[in-house]
């Protein structure tokens, strides 16, 4: 098993050339938040963009959109309420973060999952309903991202009794099913059945809700940025710990807030380059 370090991720991280534009950076779209519960939507969206997407839609309930037209005005909005989605003009879908798991998400998550052909990554709500409705799992678009910490895991592959059993299972799942698994702890596990990596960024202030939000957002930015999926979860969790390590600065691991993290993405970057 190999690790993720600095000069390795180094290779992988494109340079932006000056002559760009927001079409250059991809267009992702996010299905995150629902009634009472939007801050996962809002901390997902702020860290996609953070990472460099040259656009960002995100898909919520139409009755809470003053929470995200407020906080993040650079985000674009499309209402859960609308049937219709042209999935073409999206260069990397995410679903998850806060999305729900009543008889009307899981809907949706359906009509989602049979009308795109490419990679999704999937989070938090998105692994749950999974777990749920297992006969999809053999029919997930090929190289998506599963991104479930240890309990979403054991929902979805039964019952583990240490890390080492669960990373095990990870690399045979994900050779199975065609995708990318990370296996958020300490550390991370990031594989695609074939070759496996272990992180070396982060520490315990990244232990509190809202982390694994600001993790879909990052992969998904790098996915819209036309990485592939295995390289785009691979810079989304070096680059999420070493903003978290970049935090320390001015917090504690017990002061850390995710937002904080957020606001360290580009010195993380800086450290990068």
């Amino acid at each position: 098993m190999k690790v993720l370090s600095l000069e390795y991720i180094k290779t992988l991280l494109k340079v932006r050339v000056q002559d760009s534009h927001k079409g250059t950076f991809g267009h992702a779209l996010i299905f995150a938040g629902s009634k009472g519960r939007m801050g996962a939507a809002v901390i997902s969206s702020k860290a996609c963009l953070r990472s460099g997407v040259g656009l960002l839609t995100v898909n919520i309930p139409e009755e809470e959109r003053f929470i995200l037209q407020s906080s993040l005005p650079e985000a674009i909005l499309q209402f859960r309420e609308n049937e219709i989605i042209d999935f073409s003009v999206f260069s990397a879908v995410a679903i998850g973060p806060a999305f729900g798991i009543d008889e009307v998400s899981v809907n949706l998550f359906q009509k989602i999952f049979y009308n795109i052909n490419q990679p999704i990554v999937f989070d938090a709500d998105a692994i749950t309903i999974l777990s749920i409705e297992k006969d999809v799992l053999n029919k997930l678009p090929l190289n998506s991202i599963l991104t479930p910490h240890t309990k979403e895991f054991d929902r979805l592959f039964g019952e583990h009794n240490n890390l080492e059993e669960r990373q095990q299972k990870a690399i045979q799942k994900a050779k199975e099913l065609n995708c990318v698994i990370v296996l958020k702890g300490n550390p991370t596990l990031i594989t695609n059945g074939e070759t496996s990596f272990l992180n070396t960024t982060g520490n315990s202030g990244l232990a509190k809700g809202g982390s694994g939000d600001a993790l879909t957002g990052m992969i998904t930015s790098f996915l819209a940025q036309k990485y592939e999926s295995f390289i785009a979860a691979q810079l989304g969790v070096f680059i999420h710990g070493l903003a978290a390590d970049c935090t320390l600065i001015n917090q504690s691991e017990e002061s850390m807030l995710i937002s904080d993290v957020i606001e360290n993405i580009g010195e993380a970057f800086k450290e990068i380059f």
